[in-house]
């Protein structure tokens, strides 16, 4: 793979990251950022920020994509900083860490600057209020690595400690804790439909669902150390870029490795990014390279070959870049060859050999492709015997010769070898069920004695002509349930022309439970689900479909009914209704009473609080997010307590208090410290306080005052 532009700049670049605008960000090892036209690569603006950086294994720095922001961590390492990017000032800064800052970030929504350190914490910044907003659930051991997914509702934190911590930012609730890796995890990534890879120090990649904490695969062939990741926002492709200078490509739906050296370059790679919109990989590397690739470059050439029947040269130049196998064009040249093969069999199946290689023509000099020629030409050598013996009826010969070429299962005359048996079998069927019909039945079925293909169903035909009989009774009462438990003990049925008619009636009614779902239809709908759900093929998803209608009836009708409570706790555990209208407006609503409430937090005015979350102090799944709000504000009140130097007891009564409302968290650990520095005589004792927690809490527990 070439680059179709490049760039050079004097130090290594930590950062590139494409902005809103449709500008890239880059950010060097000495602290200098830039803003480029992704285009033509052209320098628009840029700055220093004073700081140089020698480790590239880590988020030192980031930007938001609005570009109103900027987060890093200081020289010393003890901080991480948030800037304003229009004043280029200092706005707030995180220096709780016990231990140095490891990462940085600034979620997709530019909602939270967080700061990952060696302690195992993550603190959040509310970026509007520049205050501690939350904490993410505590690793036992440093911070490796942090992500989000592009809609802002997950976070995950990768740590030493072997483990990956999802959190919820809708919720304000920790999800899962995923264990599944034996050394300690650098990387995490959110991919697209509910995945996340991690990455460890062993090289062992995980793929997960990280909704139900599940393994979906592990990527095999990583023999260098990743130090960054991107992936293409369908969800098909994932990069790696490692510390030899290699890019590596994986496809997302099988997990398959298409090159361990898409990229080779001379330098670690130390930056990573993918552009949607001009489809475009962005490499960034130590030796101060930035370097952008098309990964669908020669789509257009192909285009060119196929109409010049260039299949050869096509097939050099996808093996150069695999990833045009996945195009249109390679796509267009797959269908052709799959039209040749079809029309060189039935060339064959007539005996004119000629026709058949002069179709396979343009195909011959691709090795892979000749392989296949010489097997399809020999493979039809023996058609003729085939279509002597079906001719004569000699129906074990002809069925054998079918046996050892699969391919003549697909030729007309084996079609119709078929539908003469499908009509004997089902004329014998009939006799079966009748209790003077035995003799008739052998007599229909002799010419087939000898064909291992239909020996089985013939025997079962005979063992269980019971069975049939109960199997089309359930079928003509509708009693769908009893008919699939009959063919899941009795798999003979399946080859019956009844069954195939009851999933041809099964595929019509999801058909046609859909158009009436399009149509808004759910009464007429849900009544054919509910036939459906008997279906073996449909019950799984009919089950979660009719769920997901019932609830979306729900969310409406508490929307209609002005019952935002019911609405706010639908939406909490339905994600795909998150999308719509009504959805976006209630959050916008919550959001906005959550910036309101969190202003009067900041003076510790828990009256203002309560005005602004009022109408939210009955919905249980916003119960979490509501309590760290609460818990901010008391927090607060406890800071000013100690800077107005209330007295010792009071100040202690008020941090028992928090404890036994939200636990012993780190904001009440940072805070006892900073207590104990002005009341060196305190006798308290955190660890021997009644502890309640954060999800324990419930608005009922409000209370005018933490230090009463």
């Amino acid at each position: 793979m070439n680059p179709t532009r490049e760039l050079s700049f004097k130090d290594a670049i930590i950062r590139v990251k494409m902005m809103e605008d449709g500008n890239l960000l880059v950010v060097d090892a000495k602290g200098v950022v830039r803003f480029l036209d992704f285009a033509s690569l052209k320098i628009l603006s840029g700055f220093k920020c004073g700081v140089e950086y020698k480790n590239f294994n880590r988020q030192v720095f980031d930007f938001s994509y609005d570009g109103l922001y900027f987060t890093l961590i200081s020289s010393t390492k003890k901080e991480a900083l948030l800037y304003s990017a229009k004043t280029k000032k200092i706005i707030a800064k995180m220096d709780r860490h016990s231990g140095e800052v490891n990462c940085v970030a600034i979620d997709p929504s530019g909602k939270y600057m967080f700061s990952c350190g060696d302690d195992g914490k993550s603190y959040a910044i509310d970026m509007i209020n520049r205050k501690i907003a939350f904490t993410l659930p505590i690793h036992s051991d440093s911070l490796a690595d942090i992500a989000f997914s592009k809609n802002a509702q997950w976070v995950a934190t990768a740590s030493y400690d072997k483990k990956i911590h999802l959190f919820n930012l809708i919720t304000m609730t920790k999800v899962h804790k995923l264990i599944g890796h034996n050394e300690a995890v650098l990387k995490v990534h959110f991919l697209s439909e509910n995945r996340l890879i991690s990455i460890d120090k062993a090289n062992v990649a995980i793929v997960w669902d990280y909704v139900n904490a599940k393994v979906i695969a592990r990527l095999e062939g990583i023999h260098d150390d990743v130090l960054r990741i991107a992936s293409t926002e369908d969800g098909n492709f994932l990069f790696l870029g490692t510390k030899l200078g290699y890019v590596m490509v994986y496809e997302l739906e099988s997990y398959k490795m298409l090159s361990r050296k898409y990229i080779k370059l001379t330098s670690t790679i130390t930056a990573l990014d993918f552009d949607e919109k001009a489809l475009q990989l962005i490499v960034a590397t130590e030796e101060a390279n930035l370097l952008i690739y098309d990964i669908f470059e020669s789509e257009g050439r192909i285009v060119k070959l196929l109409r010049l029947k260039n299949y050869k040269k096509i097939q050099e130049i996808v093996e150069r870049n695999p990833l045009l196998a996945y195009t249109k064009a390679y796509k267009l040249l797959i269908s052709i060859w799959e039209t040749t093969v079809k029309k060189a069999r039935l060339a064959l199946e007539k005996g004119d050999k000629k026709t058949a290689l002069m179709l396979f023509k343009n195909f011959q000099e691709i090795p892979a492709k000749s392989t296949i020629i010489k097997a399809i030409i020999r493979e039809y050598e023996e058609f003729d015997k085939f279509a002597k013996f079906a001719q004569e009826s000699k129906f074990p010969l002809a069925y054998a010769l079918a046996l050892k070429y699969p391919h003549y299962q697909n030729s007309q005359l084996y079609k119709a070898l078929e539908l003469n048996w499908e009509k004997t079998f089902s004329k014998a069927q009939k006799y079966a069920i009748d209790p003077n019909g035995a003799e008739i039945t052998r007599e229909l079925l002799a010419p087939y004695r000898g064909v291992s293909q239909k020996t089985m169903l013939i025997q079962e035909l005979f063992a269980k002509s019971e069975v049939y009989k109960r199997f089309r009774m359930a079928v003509g009462q509708k009693d769908f349930k009893a008919a699939f438990e009959l063919v899941k003990l009795n798999p003979f049925l399946k080859e019956l022309s009844d069954y195939s008619s009851l999933i041809d009636y099964g595929d019509l009614l999801y058909i046609e439970s859909q158009k009436l779902l399009q149509q808004d239809d759910t009464h007429g709908a849900i009544k054919m689900l509910r036939v459906l759900v008997d279906f073996t093929d449909f019950s799984k998803e009919v089950k979660e479909l009719m769920k997901s209608v019932e609830q979306r009836h729900k969310f409406y009708a508490a929307i209609k009914e002005d019952d935002i409570t019911s609405a706010y706790n639908i939406l909490a555990l339905n994600e795909d209704l998150q999308s719509t209208q009504d959805a976006k407006r209630l959050q916008k609503e919550y959001n906005d009473a959550v910036a309101i409430a969190n202003e009067f937090a900041l003076d510790a005015d828990i009256k203002g609080v309560n005005r602004a979350l009022e109408k939210y102090m009955k919905i249980s799944s916003k119960s979490s997010a509501l309590a760290g709000i609460y818990g901010w504000c008391y927090m607060v009140e406890l800071e000013k307590a100690i800077e107005e130097k209330r007295e010792q007891t009071i100040i202690e009564n008020g941090i028992k208090n928090y404890i036994l409302y939200f636990g012993l968290q780190d904001q009440i650990v940072s805070l006892f410290n900073i207590f104990k520095e002005n009341y060196p005589q305190t006798k308290l004792n955190l660890e021997l306080q009644t502890k309640g927690s954060k999800s324990m809490w419930r608005p009922s527990m409000v209370i005018n005052s933490i230090l009463d």
